[in-house]
């Protein structure tokens, strides 16, 4: 009897002791759950202010813009992807009274390697025979495109109405031409039309 009793002393005692056990380990693991529910929160919570931070960095990169002409402090300037014309022209001191502002687009945005040329008036105390109906064409007959009406730019080779307006218009909307070849980049001007031309082109 008193084996029996000690038996059912001992096994008693270990149920006890495994419940205890057991409500224990279920009281750690509650924290412990609801710890990692708040840390993925917190982290769901972070990722969309990391993409705003890295979206607004991203579109304020750091570019290099060379103003060239007629502007107080002609050089290479440190702007912003968000600048526009206006403000590297105020950067390099603005324009000369000499500028021609009507050739310049202030309200385009810069971007890396840009040159901006800002082009003097034309001079209209024309001597030697010219007059001011001339003065876009230089002593050798050439048409200077930057400056030329659309029926002098007409005179060119292989350029009619709807051409020459179509570089007036360009020149209008991203400033003056700095090379030939940026003829190129107008809708029904090739290699081809180009070649009989630039000879007759005079930049600036």
């Amino acid at each position: 009897m008193l084996d029996l009793l000690k038996k059912s002393s001992f096994f008693i005692l270990i149920s006890i002791v495994i419940i205890f056990i057991f409500f224990f380990s279920k009281d750690e693991s509650i924290p412990k759950d609801e710890e990692l529910i708040s840390s993925a929160s917190t982290l769901n919570s972070e990722i969309p202010v990391k993409e705003v931070l890295n979206d607004s960095a991203s579109q304020q990169d750091t570019i290099y813009v060379d103003v060239k002409g007629a502007v107080e402090q002609p050089g290479v300037y440190e702007m912003t992807t968000e600048n526009r014309v206006k403000d590297v022209i105020e950067k390099a001191g603005g324009l000369t009274k000499d500028a021609d502002q009507s050739q310049v687009n202030l309200a385009q945005k810069v971007h890396d390697e840009m040159i901006i040329m800002v082009p003097e008036l034309p001079d209209l105390n024309v001597d030697s025979g010219q007059t001011a109906d001339t003065v876009s064409s230089n002593i050798d007959g050439k048409v200077r495109i930057n400056y030329a009406t659309q029926d002098e730019i007409e005179t060119l080779p292989g350029i009619g109405p709807s051409k020459a307006q179509a570089i007036i218009q360009h020149r209008e909307e991203f400033g003056l031409f700095q090379t030939v070849e940026d003829l190129l980049e107008i809708s029904g001007i090739g290699e081809k039309t180009l070649e009989n031309m630039k000879d007759n082109i005079q930049i600036p």
